[in-house]
């Protein structure tokens, strides 16, 4: 089997049916554990609006943050895929506003990732580097660099450290992307930086556009990272 091919299995749980990896370490660093549900006994009342349990007004959990609420209160039916979920699932009205915002990602940004960009890569100090397509891997571990003389390793997503965006004005006198400066860790554990600058070309958007996916999917492996 491939190294980008993700052998999935389907699991049930309180919140619905997900569809995740097989193995924990082959999941993808954007997706979110599913939260554990705050217990009934401990929510006597609507955790946004106060109103309390009754017969009449039953609890409803919410799937991202494992809260209780009203029916009122988490009322929202949204795709969760930051959590693998298969059908759309109950949402608060906060986590609802949030997924509508990855979904947003998922939807746009990661193809974009896994498209792919033309970059120039400064390996040294030298003013120009070869070119490379740089995307996503399809499994969405590691960002891959193609080029004729193909001499960058992977780098792990999870390995990235920070990312500085490089940007220059352009015939308006706006400011676009023109590269970026990652750092990362490398296979040995040790710190690097590679300066990648967008190619001139008709190729040059597509570059700034999979600048802009990059930093978005760094802020949510951030956010994951803090959240385990």
């Amino acid at each position: 089997m491939s190294s980008n091919t993700v052998e999935k299995k389907l699991v049930k749980s309180n919140s619905g049916l997900r569809m995740v990896a097989k193995n924990d370490f082959e999941s993808s660093p954007f997706l979110l554990d599913e939260p554990p549900w705050v217990p009934d006994e401990k929510c006597e009342q609507c955790m946004q609006c106060g109103n309390k349990f009754e017969l009449f007004k039953r609890r409803h959990h919410c799937r991202r943050c494992g809260r209780c609420f009203c029916k009122d209160c988490c009322d929202e039916l949204l795709p969760l895929p930051r959590m693998c979920f298969v059908d759309p699932v109950r949402l608060c009205r906060y986590c609802a506003n949030i997924t509508r915002k990855e979904n947003d990602f998922f939807e746009t940004h990661l193809k974009v990732l896994l498209d792919g960009g033309i970059f120039i890569i400064q390996e040294s100090k030298e003013s120009k580097g070869p070119i490379y397509l740089c995307k996503l891997s399809p499994d969405q571990r590691t960002i891959i660099f193609e080029g004729q003389v193909s001499t960058i390793d992977p780098i792990l997503v999870q390995h990235i450290e920070s990312l500085q965006i490089l940007a220059c004005p352009d015939a308006l006198g706006n400011n676009v992307a023109s590269g970026l400066a990652m750092k990362y860790r490398d296979k040995l554990g040790d710190i690097q930086v590679l300066k990648m600058s967008v190619a001139a070309g008709p190729e040059k958007k597509q570059a700034q556009n999979w600048i802009l996916a990059l930093q978005k999917a760094f802020r949510m492996v951030y956010e994951s990272r803090v959240s385990s």
